[in-house]
């Protein structure tokens, strides 16, 4: 396989966006777990990592939708690819810091169109594509997560509630490790097909695969061992956001949500919509609430996290259409945008030493938090 420099460096900046998708995302399947204390958030971690890794070998639909679906991948190259790719990963080293649990995916979506779109044109985004597999789930997985978390929560304290409550809370603690798998395999089968995309789309518009193959199997490994390494290190601020800022999740809440999650992802996923995990994951936290009393869900919390994903796609189109245009200029241009990037993520880091969450804490009430009796 002949690949120039800017192949590989972009396929290694795909491989970094899986990593900060995998740190970004460990809340969406392990944050009520460790809310609830039914695993430890070392052992939370990791469990999701081995699951993540397994799930990626499960499909490839939603990859076949990003390599041959959002874009033309013949009105593309490496470049365009790459300032998109640093677009998602700049999105989400912001939204890390911030500890806000927006949309990986649409950070990666935004940052491909919009350097698709300057450097190629409209016609080179598929928008009826964009629309059917990406927005339409992007409104309607939460919505759905939601309204079956509810009727989730609602039956299961319904139907425990004249067991001891000790009992209760240890019957459900040990089927939250079950669902909490389940989370992290349905997101390593959505998520990590999503850089497996991107490299596929790398690949094509090189001219090294056909137009519309499948990932090899190398980079299927590539893309699920990215993102369960970034899944083990473990995304605390986020994690500290869903598990404790939007509602107190009890055992049977955290049950219902991860539960409502999976089928929402895994049903997702067979017909390649490439949706938001976050969204879902976060529908489902807020169901949760609402199945059990309506006055424990931190609006505000949801409204500021509602605002990071209305900001997400034109965030990242922005800067991976900057990026994607600089890159286009030549080997100088790719130097720019790749030292441009590690930076920001220098900085990232730096910035979240000053107050930094770990396992340690994250069970700690975020300080932006309101008390849990507060309603809208």
């Amino acid at each position: 396989m002949d690949l120039s420099l800017l192949v590989i460096v972009v396929i290694v900046t795909a491989l970094a966006f899986d990593f900060t998708n995998g740190f970004h995302d460990t809340a969406n399947a392990m944050a009520t777990s460790i809310a609830t204390g039914a695993l430890s958030p070392r052992v939370a971690v990791g469990v999701s990592a081995v699951f993540n890794l397994v799930g990626a070998f499960l499909s490839v639909q939603v990859a076949k939708t990003i390599s041959s679906g959002i874009v033309d991948e013949a009105k593309i190259n490496s470049a365009i690819i790459f300032g998109g790719l640093v677009g998602a990963i700049v999105w989400n080293l912001l939204t890390w810091l911030l500890g806000l649990p927006s949309s990986s995916s649409h950070a990666l979506f935004g940052g491909l169109i919009g350097a698709t779109w300057i450097a190629a044109g409209s016609d080179a985004v598929h928008f009826g594509t964009v629309v059917e597999k990406v927005i339409v789930p992007a409104i309607a997985s939460p919505i759905i997560a939601g309204v079956v978390a509810t009727a989730a929560t609602f039956l299961a304290y319904k139907l425990t509630e004249k067991a001891d409550k000790t009992e209760r809370a240890k019957g459900f603690k040990a089927g939250q490790i079950i669902s909490a798998s389940l989370v992290s395999l349905a997101h390593g089968t959505n998520d990590a097909q999503k850089t497996m995309g991107v490299i596929t789309l790398t690949l094509i518009a090189a001219g090294t695969l056909p137009a519309g193959a499948n990932p090899p199997l190398l980079v299927i490994l590539g893309s699920g061992l990215a993102i369960s390494l970034g899944t083990f290190l473990g995304g605390w601020r986020i994690i500290r956001t869903l598990g404790k800022g939007l509602t107190e999740i009890e055992t049977p809440q955290g049950f219902a949500a991860e539960a409502s999650a999976t089928a929402t992802i895994l049903a997702s996923s067979s017909v390649g919509f490439a949706l938001s995990t976050t969204h879902v994951a976060t529908g489902a936290i807020i169901g949760s609430g609402v199945g059990k009393r309506l006055s424990e869900v931190r609006w505000g919390v949801a409204g500021r996290m509602a605002v990071a994903w209305l900001f997400t796609l034109p965030a990242a189109a922005i800067v991976g259409a900057i990026a994607g245009r600089t890159a286009s200029l030549g080997n100088v241009g790719t130097a720019i945008v790749a030292l441009a990037a590690v930076a920001i993520g220098v900085g990232a880091y730096l910035l979240s030493r000053r107050q930094p969450v770990s396992a340690g804490n994250v069970n700690e009430l975020p300080s932006t938090s309101v008390p849990a009796t507060a309603s809208a």
